[in-house]
């Protein structure tokens, strides 16, 4: 049973389209994961979710409430936690958290009983009584995540909560969210790190240029594309057509399931190959035809190569390629709609 359903969003910025219908379901229960480079439309597609922003087109239901109707309502059963850490300096921790109890109109004893949870389930308890305006980035981040769970929310909805953090605060993190799963809290996570999804989520969704792409949980869709990942790369690579007429000598080697031409990568070649036999098999073949190897590299089948498969670039490729298209002054004002 589907906890939250998305369906068919649509949001522009002037010409920029940054969700274009995309849809997700998302089971009760289970820690779904988002994935995709920043400028995917994640942050776009969760604060439609959180009622902080109006789509174009689309509808948002969760728990069978429609969101954009009932706005109200479905704040009572969500937590929201932002990828930007907003936080009173001059509050300490404590004082903080019960100003999120207030607003919930948590009563006196149950808002206590439940700071007292989670600043020991966080880890808090040494600096939860400083002012927050001393707290490092991970310490923050902790108490924005605590914040969110204090009213105990049906659903968890978390936008790129781990960057930049520290390993010991990434790790207090990952066992909260493991924990709260476990518990059969709902959790929505957004994150742009390939062994975050990997490792916390259940089921997930690759997101790119404000569509799904691919969907599923992380093992399956690995076993999807099934076989050996071999790059390669020949010294006479230099544009397009050169790249694709490599893709039509080696299409035909026993063994060789699919090639994806990696336009960012100077046009090298990813294939998906029946073992490790198969790479003496393209040596052959390459030399035959008087294509010497520049280098060639061989692995097993990752979530990068979903998200490539899909794509025809790595998910680095992405993020360095929405980096140099980014327009902070576009950004700001964005952030300020």
């Amino acid at each position: 049973m589907s906890l939250l359903e998305l369906d068919q969003l649509e949001k522009s910025y002037g010409t920029v389209s940054a969700l274009c219908g995309l849809s997700l379901s998302v089971p009760s229960g289970c820690l779904y994961g988002l994935l995709g480079p920043n400028g995917a439309g994640k942050t776009t597609a969760l604060r439609i979710l959180a009622t902080l922003l109006a789509p174009d087109q689309g509808r948002v239901v969760v728990a069978g409430i429609d969101a954009l109707q009932e706005p109200r309502t479905v704040r009572q059963l969500m937590g929201y936690v932002a990828q930007e850490v907003a936080i009173d300096k001059i509050l300490t921790g404590r004082e903080l958290l019960a100003l999120q109890g207030d607003l919930y109109h948590l009563s006196r004893q149950k808002r206590n009983e439940r700071i007292d949870q989670l600043v020991d389930r966080m880890s808090m308890g040494e600096w939860i009584d400083r002012r927050c305006g001393t707290y490092s980035g991970g310490m923050r981040r902790r108490l924005d995540l605590a914040s969110g769970l204090l009213h105990q929310p049906q659903l968890l909805v978390l936008d790129e909560p781990t960057v930049g953090l520290d390993i010991e605060s990434r790790a207090v993190i990952w066992e909260v969210l493991r924990d709260l799963r476990d518990q059969g809290t709902t959790i929505l996570l957004s994150s742009h790190y390939l062994e975050e999804v990997e490792a916390l989520a259940d089921r997930m969704a690759i997101i790119d240029a404000g569509r799904v792409i691919a969907e599923g949980a992380p093992e399956a869709l690995k076993q999807q594309l099934g076989g050996d990942r071999v790059t390669l790369r020949v010294r006479e690579f230099s544009d397009q057509p050169e790249a694709e007429r490599v893709c039509r000598i080696l299409e035909v080697v026993t063994g060789v399931r699919r090639i994806v031409i990696n336009r960012a990568q100077g046009y090298s070649l990813n294939l998906v190959v029946d073992g490790e036999h198969v790479l003496s098999t393209l040596k052959e073949r390459l030399a035959g035809e008087a294509l010497e190897v520049f280098s060639l590299s061989q692995s097993r089948p990752s979530l990068d190569d979903v998200y490539l498969q899909a794509t025809g670039r790595t998910l680095m490729d992405a993020e360095l390629a929405v980096a140099g298209q980014r327009d902070p002054k576009r950004e700001r004002r964005q952030s300020m709609r």
